[in-house]
C-alpha cells in the first residue's frame, strides 16, 4: 500500500466512518439521553461540522483521482455527487431550517410543519450521501483489486 493509499483511507474513514458514526449512533443517542430541543442543537452542530469534513475530504479524494486508474470516472461521479448534496444540505436547507427555529417552533404550527419538511428532505438527504459514501469505499476498493493493489 502507497502513500496516495494510505492517505485516501485516512481521508474516508473520517469523512464516510465520521458520517455513519455521526447520523446512526450518536445522533439517535443524543435523542434518546436528552430533551428534544438540547438533542437538536448538539445533533445540528455535529452534523455541521460533519458537512465541513465532508467537503474538506471529498475535495481532497476528488484532487487525487487519477484519470488513468480503473474506475476512476465512477469514483469522479460519486464525489462530485456527494458534495454536490452536502452543499445542497449546508448551504441551502440549513439556513432555512435555522431561520424557521429562530421564529419559534410551536408544534402544530406552519412553521413546524414547513420545518419538519425541511428535516425530512435533509435526512433524506443525509442517507443518500451515506449509501454513496457505502458505494465510494466499494469501488475505491474494487479498483485497487482491478490495479492489483495500486488506488482506484
Amino acid at each position: 500500500m502507497n502513500r496516495l493509499d494510505i492517505g485516501e483511507n485516512l481521508l474516508l474513514v473520517l469523512w464516510i466512518g465520521g458520517m455513519w458514526a455521526t447520523g446512526y449512533v450518536v445522533a439517535p443517542t443524543l435523542f434518546d439521553m436528552l430533551d428534544r430541543v438540547t438533542a437538536g442543537t448538539v445533533a445540528g452542530r455535529l452534523f455541521t461540522i460533519q458537512s465541513w469534513i465532508g467537503l474538506f475530504c471529498g475535495v481532497l479524494l476528488l484532487i487525487a483521482t487519477s484519470g488513468r486508474r480503473p474506475l476512476a470516472a465512477v469514483r469522479r461521479w460519486l464525489l462530485v455527487v456527494m458534495l454536490a448534496v452536502i452543499a445542497a444540505g449546508q448551504f441551502g436547507l440549513q439556513p432555512m431550517m435555522e431561520a424557521l427555529k429562530a421564529e419559534g417552533l410551536v408544534e402544530g404550527s406552519e412553521t413546524a410543519a414547513r420545518f419538519a419538511t425541511l428535516h425530512g428532505l435533509s435526512a433524506s438527504l443525509f442517507l443518500l450521501n451515506s449509501l454513496l459514501g457505502v458505494a465510494l469505499v466499494g469501488v475505491l476498493a474494487a479498483g485497487r483489486r482491478l490495479s492489483g493493489g495500486e488506488a482506484g
